[in-house]
């Protein structure tokens, strides 16, 4: 059995993985997670983990983790099954290496576009010669809201939940659907721009805000909001065997 973490800036996900199997996979509460991840350890008894860390995290949960098994920490020296042509590698983000990773696995000989919509929204390409060569990163829904709360006098703090329609018909519905609705159409019009480019495209959606944007866009994606999990195992089976 094989631990795989992905701490986030506003989510820690886990999963078990048995081989290249996801076993289980876990919604773990930042305030908590060190407990509930020594109840998952408990339980399944992995031999070996991985951790992919985009914020800051405990200092002790390095120290549980390898207590207990073997260790990878991801980061821009972790070798992985993937060339990284990022040109400042130690900025890059590891969440967005093991998008890639998972992309390559899943989908070989294939232009991959990784899109992942979180707290930012990260636009990761992997061409056919499996070379990392970077992206784009925009706003994500909650920074945007956000934004145009904190950066105006009167504008409310507006929830993605709600009324979502084309023609606004008050402050909260205008600002919901300006968002919404503005994010979509940024990422159809980033697929275009790729597919001018790169015509043989392949198109995965991830994230925890994907599933506000799979149904409403015109170009055809795959979506797996398990990516970056099988990613890490994948980076994973790649450095201990």
């Amino acid at each position: 059995m094989r631990l795989c973490i992905d701490w986030g800036n506003t989510r820690v996900k886990a999963a078990i993985f048995q081989d290249e199997k996801l076993v289980k996979d876990f919604n773990l509460s930042e305030d908590e997670a060190l407990t509930q991840l020594m109840d998952i350890i408990r339980t399944h008894e992995p031999e070996a983990g991985i951790l992919c860390s985009v914020s800051n995290h405990p200092p002790e949960l390095k120290v549980l983790l390898q207590e207990h098994m073997q260790l990878v920490i991801l980061n821009s020296n972790t070798p992985l099954p993937i060339m990284n042509a990022y040109h400042s590698p130690d900025s890059l983000g590891a969440d967005r290496l093991a998008l890639a990773v998972a992309a390559n696995n899943l989908y070989p000989q294939h232009n991959n576009l990784v899109i992942s919509l979180g707290t930012a929204n990260t636009y990761n390409f992997l061409p056919q010669n499996r070379a990392f060569r970077g992206g784009n990163i925009t706003p994500g829904v909650e920074l945007r809201f956000r934004a145009l709360h904190e950066f105006t006098d009167r504008l409310p703090l507006v929830s993605k939940e709600g009324d979502l329609v084309l023609l606004g018909y008050d402050t909260e519905t205008s600002i919901r659907s300006g968002v919404l609705m503005g994010i979509a159409a940024e990422i159809d019009g980033m697929i275009n721009f790729y597919r001018e480019q790169y015509p043989e495209l392949n198109v995965v959606l991830t994230g925890g805000n994907a599933p506000l944007f799979a149904d409403k866009l015109k170009n055809r994606i795959f979506a797996d909001s398990q990516l970056l999990l099988k990613g890490l195992n994948t980076i994973l089976r790649h450095n201990v065997r």
